[in-house]
């Protein structure tokens, strides 16, 4: 664990679980919130008078139909990324609007469900393991590979190409924040997005990204050879 995740996450206390469906998440990614259940109002104000920091878990949905979809018992993957409030905003009704950004990745380790006084589940969590300085190294050459493959067909035909590329390029950026980048905002797929936040060897983190982007390339090709500006208004490639 670097000295950096030290000082930001404090892994001896149980941290607050915000699960959903999806992984919503990932490290180095801001995303918006709108909190309204009674629950997680309660969450987010117990956290900002703390830390500010709660962890993004997602639904086990693997056998559904063994569970109540509660909320309160339906079990958790243990991948998480914990995530810290730096904006909010307490609503007249109560709900709160929050941006959170994703710090690190972590695995939940013991959980502990709601009380009389905490009506949302916490958890124990340890960090996933960090790159050493190898794979630092690793990851500076898969930044340029990527930059190359951005922007070049038919990679460079994805919506959010140009503005991922811009940050590759950025040197001020460093090369796991963004790789980090790539992982949250080229991705969409559920279980992908998932299989990025709970592996915690960059190497093979790499190799997810660079399989997915070459599903991607091949999905681009197929799509260009069926010539769709070819075919009659209102119909599309699916």
């Amino acid at each position: 664990m670097s000295d950096e995740i030290a000082i930001q996450v404090h892994f001896g206390k149980p941290m607050p679980l915000f699960p959903l469906g999806v992984v919503a998440l990932m490290p180095q990614q801001v995303a918006p919130f709108h909190i309204f259940e009674p629950r997680y109002r309660q969450m987010i104000g117990d956290a900002l008078d703390g830390s500010g920091q709660i962890a993004m878990a997602t639904y086990d949905t693997s056998n559904l139909d063994e569970f109540d979809y509660s909320g309160d018992t339906m079990p958790l993957r243990p991948a998480v990324c914990v995530g810290q409030v730096f904006q909010h905003e307490r609503l007249p009704d109560g709900h709160y609007n929050i941006l959170l950004q994703g710090i690190c990745r972590a695995r939940i380790i013991e959980e502990e469900g709601p009380n009389e006084d905490r009506p949302y589940r916490v958890a124990y969590l340890e960090p996933l393991d960090m790159p050493g300085q190898q794979a630092v190294m690793g990851l500076g050459m898969a930044r340029r590979k990527l930059t190359e493959h951005l922007t070049t067909w038919p990679l460079q035909k994805l919506r959010t190409a140009a503005w991922v590329v811009e940050r590759l390029r950025n040197q001020q950026i460093p090369d796991s924040a963004a790789f980090e980048l790539v992982c949250f905002s080229l991705f969409t797929d559920p279980e992908l997005r998932y299989q990025l936040l709970a592996e915690p060897d960059p190497a093979r983190r790499v190799r997810l990204v660079e399989l997915a982007l070459s599903d991607m390339a091949r999905i681009i090709r197929h799509a260009a050879a069926q010539h769709p500006e070819r075919w009659p208004k209102g119909v599309s490639w699916n």
